[in-house]
């Protein structure tokens, strides 16, 4: 059973930092691209940043370029969101999400999704 395990989310005030985790279990995360994905309450669910299978490439919202860095370590089997100088637009539900041989792009179509974490920014 693969399950995906986010963590590292809490409350934080605007201009601070987070970092979240998502560790995976039960297959190696080396063959699929990991995307992280954010839902704010009454929103849709939005891309906001993806590493593809081949750790040679990263895809960032624009909503959060510059603020936020994705990264992987295929040894732990975990992708990280490193989140800095944090808004309270950024006040969400954060998942992660895996793709075999995808792109991290933001693709409609993912194998696993974690159960989510939630971030919350004070003003």
């Amino acid at each position: 059973q693969v399950q995906l395990v986010e963590s590292g989310g809490g409350l934080v005030q605007a201009g601070g930092s987070l970092r979240l985790s998502c560790a995976v279990s039960g297959r190696t995360i080396i063959s699929y691209a990991m995307d992280w994905f954010r839902q704010a309450p009454g929103k849709e669910r939005e891309f906001v940043a993806g590493i593809n299978w081949r750790n040679t490439s990263t895809h960032y919202a624009d909503s959060v370029k510059g603020r936020f860095t994705i990264s992987r370590d295929n040894a732990k089997n975990t992708v990280f969101l490193q989140m800095n100088s944090l808004k309270p637009e950024d006040t969400a539900v954060y998942y992660c999400a895996a793709e075999l041989w995808g792109l991290g792009q933001g693709s409609s179509e993912y194998d696993y999704w974690g159960q989510g974490t939630q971030v919350t920014v004070s003003s």
